[in-house]
């Protein structure tokens, strides 16, 4: 018996809630009901303001010219940043040299990459300093600029050209939103023209992002995702981001959840 309507548009916020994006395909499959029906769902529903609805599917609603807070982004999906983070690192061998940028999901990379050893480090985070710090055989610079008050990033034109003096093994960053188009997207200005500077001088560009991040909206333009090597996610991207990711050449490594079924 099918849902009545108000009942499933529930459920579909639900699931974008729970995973960030969801396609067209997938609702169809979850509900058993027509691609139409769906794509009418969707429709009133952005319509309502309670979701935006992409090509292919639909992702929560949220401001595309302000982030949310730092404390709070710190603790939603900690869980997942920390376990991408620890597949990410695998990929950086001990005596690398790399740039880190702003992000509570590169703080997670941070400290995952305390078990390496003579890292060489350039940041503009005065937390994955503070990480860093501990260990004695990491050299850690901090590049130089405005210090936010917000989350401790560093930015400005001084800092871009600080950085621009480097050429690193790799260069992890973070992103606010992707596009189902493949655009990189984030909030500020000058935080974007840092992260560009870092992948445009690192030999390899290692981007972590959560479920979350895929199709949320954010107004500056990073790039895109075939600029970047490998992109670390804890869930499959959707459909049509995938195919972008597949034209760009750019490796996707899915650290999906481990479930002990022992107990």
């Amino acid at each position: 018996m099918q849902l009545p309507q108000s009942r499933r548009h529930e459920l579909i916020i639900e699931l974008i809630r729970q995973q960030g994006f969801v396609t067209t395909e997938s609702l169809v499959q979850h509900f058993s009901v027509t691609p139409q029906t769906i794509r009418r769902d969707l429709n009133d529903l952005d319509q309502q303001g309670k979701i935006t609805r992409h090509h292919g599917g639909a992702g929560l609603t949220n401001s595309s010219t302000e982030n949310t807070h730092y404390s709070e982004r710190k603790h939603h999906l900690s869980a997942e940043k920390d376990r991408i983070a620890l597949e990410l690192v695998t990929h950086i061998p001990n005596n690398s040299s790399l740039f880190i940028d702003i992000g509570t999901s590169t703080e997670s990379v941070a400290r995952a990459l305390l078990s390496h050893s003579n890292l060489k480090v350039v940041t503009n985070n005065i937390h994955v300093a503070s990480i860093l710090l501990p260990r004695e055989d990491f050299t850690v610079i901090i590049a130089g600029g405005e210090v936010r008050h917000r989350d401790g990033g560093i930015i400005g034109e001084a800092t871009r050209d600080f950085i621009s003096q480097f050429r690193m093994d790799f260069a992890v960053t973070s992103i606010s939103g992707i596009d189902m188009d493949g655009t990189l997207l984030d909030f500020d200005y000058h935080e974007v023209r840092v992260a560009q500077t870092m992948m445009n001088n690192a030999r390899r560009t290692l981007t972590i992002a959560d479920h979350s991040k895929f199709g949320r909206s954010a107004m500056i333009r990073l790039g895109h995702v075939s600029e970047i090597d490998v992109l670390f996610t804890d869930t499959a991207p959707p459909a049509p981001l995938m195919q972008q990711l597949k034209s760009g050449n750019t490796e996707v490594v899915v650290c999906e959840e481990v479930v002990n079924y022992s107990v």
